[in-house]
């Protein structure tokens, strides 16, 4: 039977990304087809055990913890269909951005929009709303065109716009509360050129032509930094080339060596001695210099992250966004808060999924991060007060301290969303603390 190549690990602890979240499941499988997913499923369920699927652990967030069954990704991976003319790519749910993006690329395929790392895997980002910047294009998980979810009685449900469409339209961003995902069908286009244009900006310039630049460019996005009036700005539209990358040196001085190496060094000094966090910050917003490239999207899109931080995001209403930033800068200089990471902002259009962030407004999102290791509560609740003034959604994966009777009244469609839940797990198989929270019981 297949379900005896199931890799099980009895005793283990695991921890995410940041380091903020461990979990002590009973037990941890690796399942290598959907098959022994489902019966992994079954097992729990006649067990007793909840359960709960992990992707990287780049969530902030409890979403993802147990103790009881772990189902780790790491052998459900690979593209399992590639659909030209219909315009899909179907591949398992461990899949990570990166494989999926460069896979893509072999075929002179893309994405038409994504985040700015490819750590994730496909499931644990779309599960959770990740999400880029996009003036018409919206987060990973509204490019789903189909997913196959393994549900409460081990039952494997395909669902689509055509099949299953009540689920579809939840399953998308479903928090892992419906089921275990274990397979996305994504829409996807001819591979294009995307011509980026980074560029350091005043605050204030930035926030009298906000609604100009988010309009002008296919996707705009901007780092302030604060306890500084410097922003920096990114601008990427498609072009009809030549591809222009950026150089293998300077990319690196710029990626690499100030972007992860000095500011490493800078955020580990003002957690030490947070008085020279204003002073760093002052440097650090005008070392990174203009420039332009033109390259194929994924490597425009993403870089890379290797400062480990914790972060906090809300989407507010687009039309909002100007106010709550002009609260947030007014807030930090007068509360003495000490704020080593830039806050960044990014934009999507409303989109039509119950759970997220975006769902049936316009949307700014807005992040703040410290460095980890330093003391957040305090500039995490104050940057919170402002953002939940203003109808803010917390992102499902970072940190935030709504319920769900707070969340019921900022998503018009949350009550769609619990009766899926109702339908195909009324026992709570698939919950935990965070979801009691989030979701109620």
């Amino acid at each position: 039977m297949a379900v005896r190549t199931v890799k099980t690990v009895r005793s283990s602890v695991w921890r995410n990304w940041a380091g903020n979240v461990m979990a002590r499941p009973t037990r941890i499988v690796a399942p290598s087809s959907t098959q022994e997913l489902a019966e992994m499923v079954r097992r729990a369920t006649a067990e007793g055990l909840k359960v709960k699927a992990v992707g990287t652990g780049h969530s902030f967030t409890t979403v993802a913890a147990t103790d009881g069954l772990l189902i780790r990704p790491d052998r459900m991976t690979g593209v399992r269909g590639l659909d030209r003319e219909a315009g899909t790519v179907t591949v398992a749910a461990g899949t990570s951005l990166r494989q999926l993006n460069e896979t893509l690329s072999s075929h002179g395929l893309s994405l038409v929009n994504m985040g700015d790392i490819m750590e994730q895997t496909v499931a644990g980002a779309t599960s959770t709303g990740t999400h880029g910047t996009g003036r018409d294009s919206a987060s990973i998980a509204a490019q789903i065109k189909g997913l196959e979810l393994v549900t409460a009685d081990g039952s494997v449900l395909r669902c689509s716009a055509e099949e299953n469409p009540e689920i579809f339209a939840a399953a998308r961003i479903g928090l892992g509360a419906l089921g275990v995902v274990s397979e996305i069908t994504f829409g996807v286009e001819p591979e294009f050129l995307l011509s980026a244009r980074e560029e350091p900006m005043p605050f204030d310039r930035v926030m009298a032509d906000f609604e100009q630049l988010v309009a002008e460019n296919e996707h705009f996005e901007f780092y302030w930094f604060p306890h500084t009036g410097n922003c920096n700005t990114k601008r990427n539209n498609r072009s009809t080339g030549p591809a222009a990358p950026v150089g293998r040196v300077s990319g690196w001085v710029d990626d690499e060596l100030l972007s992860n190496g000095i500011f490493q060094v800078a955020c580990s000094v003002g957690r030490a001695v947070p008085a020279t966090i204003p002073g760093i910050a002052k440097i650090s917003s005008r070392a990174l210099s203009a420039r332009t490239y033109t390259d194929i999207p994924y490597k425009v899109f993403t870089s890379p992250r290797r400062v480990r931080f914790l972060e906090m995001e809300y989407a507010v209403p687009r039309e909002a966004a100007v106010t709550v930033l002009r609260e947030l800068k007014a807030t930090i200089e007068r509360s003495g808060l000490r704020v080593s990471f830039p806050v960044e902002v990014r934009t999507a259009p409303a989109d039509d999924i119950p759970l997220s962030t975006a769902s049936g407004r316009e949307t700014a999102y807005i992040a703040v991060h410290l460095y980890r290791g330093t003391p957040h509560r305090a500039y995490f609740t104050a940057a919170e007060q402002i953002m939940i003034a203003h109808g803010g959604r917390p992102h499902w994966g970072k940190l935030h301290s709504r319920d769900a009777a707070y969340l019921a009244g900022v998503y018009p469609r949350f009550g769609e969303f619990a009766a899926v839940r109702d339908r195909l797990d009324p026992d709570r198989l698939f919950t935990n603390d965070y979801l009691r929270r989030v979701l109620g019981d």
